[in-house]
């Protein structure tokens, strides 16, 4: 298991390969890594720099750090509008380097980093993740997190109003009780201690599900137009059911993933601290429902501007509990079909209604996807179907692509289901 419980964006970069390169030798000496290793660092971020700064459209770099309990990491990913690659596979060869970079190539920075993934479409253009942890490696290096997201603060700003945070629940003691009739609602069994020092691989989240339908369909304003929402006949039909209002959400037994989207009301340092005292709040909660967090997150931000939050429960089986105040989007996701998850109104930390869960299922490769108002909720099964076989990260990097705007703070996060 890689155990992912922390990424923090620490810097975007537009047309700077210098600057980059700069922030990436001092982001490799402040967490650790050693001369060699940051050299490595930085040769892969000054290739994949240069190439965005020459030949993209619309490109931007951000780099992260990644922590687990014991050891901390880099993480760079890329994005640009265009003009995308026909070939990767050729464009990963040695001796296929533009003109002007180093010379060592995609292909180079593929070996040099611990994690390598790229996903690109003529026309579209180009996501590409790399991941650099310290010597030796501190799990398999085939370990792969199940959660990967990613935040952009609003034009003109260098903070985030909107955050991400995820923990697991390895509590096995609790069996689930029968899904009640929709519409009602009890109290919520008794919190257990947690035991959520790592995030599973996407295969420990369990066996298949059969899919169940979309909620609901979130209101559109002109300017989300955007982003293309015409679907096919059978993608209006694999969405048109409704999941179940759950009574008293019991958590099933095993191990299951807690992952949780805010948004901060407005934007800036305020708005920061709102999703900063979000996050905490879940990687600090006893809770093991969506809807006992969603009680603990309301206490931990009064006092702040407050935020709209979506909290989900992912089980081994598939099962998925959801509970969202406020404007969060969410949806389960398959190459065919989008299950939206329904949220009501309400701002956590200020006024919230009665709080409701809903049950989903989440199928065989399909992915739950949670974002802020940041993008456009007008993105289609299809925008995605070839961005659903990439590791998580890449995923949210490509659908902050497709769908993010300029005029908000935008954050996506992305929870794999069973392989």
């Amino acid at each position: 298991m890689t155990p992912l419980v922390d990424c923090e964006d620490v810097a975007w970069f537009r047309d700077e390969p210098r600057a980059a390169r700069g922030a990436a030798a001092a982001l490799g000496r402040r967490i650790g890594l050693d001369g060699h290793r940051t050299a490595e660092l930085v040769l892969a971020v000054t290739e994949l720099a240069t190439n965005m700064a020459k030949h993209s459209q619309d490109g931007s770099l951000v780099l992260r750090v990644l922590r687990t309990p014991q050891v901390a990491g880099v993480e760079v990913v890329v994005v640009d509008q265009g003009p995308g690659m026909a070939d990767v596979a050729t464009a990963l060869r040695d001796g296929t380097s533009s003109t002007g970079t180093l010379g060592i190539g995609l292909g180079a920075v593929q070996r040099l980093a611990d994690t390598f993934d790229i996903h690109s479409r003529p026309g579209l253009g180009t996501v590409q993740l790399a991941r650099f942890w310290p010597r030796p490696l501190p799990f398999p290096p085939d370990a792969e997190p199940a959660i990967g997201g990613i935040t952009r603060p609003i034009s003109g700003e260098t903070t985030c109003g909107d955050a991400w945070a995820t923990r697991t629940d390895d509590g096995t003691h609790t069996a689930r009780a029968p899904s009640p009739p929709a519409g009602e609602r009890g109290a919520s069994p008794a919190p257990a201690v947690l035991d959520w020092s790592a995030v599973t691989r996407p295969h420990l989240l369990g066996r298949t599900a059969p899919a169940a339908g979309r909620t609901a369909s979130a209101a559109r304003t002109p300017s989300d137009r955007t982003v293309s929402s015409a679907r096919t006949p059978s993608e209006r039909t694999a969405s048109a059911g409704r999941s179940a209002l759950v009574r008293s959400a019991v958590p099933g037994p095993g191990r299951a993933v807690l992952v949780m989207s805010c948004d901060g009301l407005g934007h800036g340092p305020m708005a920061a601290l709102a999703g900063q005292a979000a996050a905490q709040a879940l990687r600090t909660s006893t809770a093991r429902t969506p809807e006992e967090i969603m009680q603990h997150v309301h206490r931990a931000l009064r006092g702040t501007r407050g935020a709209a939050v979506a909290i989900a429960r992912i089980e081994a089986d598939g099962r998925v509990l959801f509970c969202g105040v406020g404007n969060v989007t969410a949806a389960v996701v398959t190459a065919g079909t989008r299950a939206n998850l329904l949220s009501h109104p309400g701002i956590v930390g200020h006024q919230m209604r009665q709080l409701r869960t809903y049950e989903q299922h989440m199928p065989a490769h399909a992915a739950l996807v949670l974002h802020s108002d940041g993008l456009s909720d007008r993105w289609t099964p299809g925008d995605l179907s070839g961005l659903l076989p990439h590791r998580p990260a890449v995923i949210a990097a490509g659908l902050l692509r497709l769908a993010g705007t300029r005029r908000d703070d935008a954050s996506v996060v992305v929870a794999r289901g069973p392989r």
